[in-house]
């Protein structure tokens, strides 16, 4: 019986790895701003998709990827490998580039990488001011954040992909409309959202982007890895507009709690990665705060779930 504990510990470890933030938190910061470069060259290239769904990144089999954005009549593809810790882009020429994920500043990464995509033939400009970050230093300057560790890097990653696969199997009963799972780089989330189908009222003084964001109802679900606000790895579950009610309302399982703070539910990391069924655990979390908010919401759920 002990060999098997440990067997099952040693497999939870590496599927779901610790991840402290102060433990990583320079290379997280950095890592940030580099995916926004990433992710602001596919925002420019790309036709624009509601909700901002074309400027997001996706969870592949080793690290993120921009999909295939089009260029002049093919496509290229830009993605973050974490398992041998390199950035590469192709194109549906053949033609390739690379560079390795190594400390160096954000300015540098900049360079680098506009200098790959502008070796491929692909000219782009991008806005260097950092979206949704405290007190942005432009990109082509920053010089500041420089730090890459692999192991954290990679760590982040693999709980990516054992979120995105509990995900999947959570959206899987959903019938109505709901997002792909995917990655925000101004937020630095992992995001899956349903959609009533009904229009949202206005948000008085809401910039674009947050009114386009929050056009619907919805009931989005997530994970970041902690920020200075809350220096914690978490999964997050919110309803928009929230409903009246929806702070009290019970859900699963008893870690989970509701922040008056960021109004929104959070399950800290820790605790779904110490339970006996990480998987279950975060299933019941997204599924019981869904049940809350569209309960509460009084969404169509006979027409919306199968």
């Amino acid at each position: 019986m002990e060999n098997t504990s440990n067997t099952q510990q040693g497999e939870r470890a590496e599927g779901w790895p610790a991840l402290p933030y102060e433990a990583w938190r320079d290379t997280c910061q950095t890592l940030h701003l580099w995916t926004q470069i990433v992710g602001k060259v596919r925002m420019e290239l790309s036709p624009f998709l509601n909700h901002w769904w074309h400027v997001t990144l996706y969870v592949t089999p080793r690290g993120l990827t921009t999909s295939s954005i089009p260029y002049h009549g093919g496509t290229f593809e830009v993605t973050f490998d974490f398992v041998e810790h390199n950035l590469s882009i192709r194109t549906s020429e053949g033609t390739t580039k690379a560079l390795p994920l190594i400390p160096r500043s954000v300015a540098a990464f900049y360079r680098e990488c506009m200098a790959c995509l502008h070796a491929l033939g692909i000219e782009v400009t991008i806005n260097p001011l950092p979206s949704e970050v405290q007190n942005p230093i432009r990109c082509d300057v920053d010089e500041v954040h420089a730090s890459y560790d692999p192991v954290y890097a990679q760590r982040f990653w693999r709980i990516l992909v054992q979120t995105d696969a509990v995900m999947q199997r959570y959206r899987s009963p959903f019938l109505g409309k709901s997002s792909p799972v995917h990655f925000f780089w101004g937020s630095f989330d992992l995001a899956l959202t349903f959609f009533s189908g009904l229009r949202a009222p206005e948000r008085p003084g809401a910039d674009r982007m947050t009114r386009e964001a929050y056009s619907h109802e919805v009931i989005s679900c997530g994970f970041w890895p902690g920020d200075d606000r809350f220096p914690a790895p978490a999964f997050y579950s919110y309803t928009a507009p929230e409903p009246p009610g929806l702070p009290t309302a019970s859900i699963r399982p008893e870690e989970a709690f509701y922040s008056q703070e960021l109004s929104l539910f959070l399950l800290r990391y820790d605790d779904v990665q110490t339970a006996s069924s990480p998987e279950q655990a975060l299933l019941e979390f997204f599924q019981s705060t869904y049940e809350a908010g569209a309960r509460l919401a009084q969404w169509d759920r006979e027409a919306l779930e199968r």
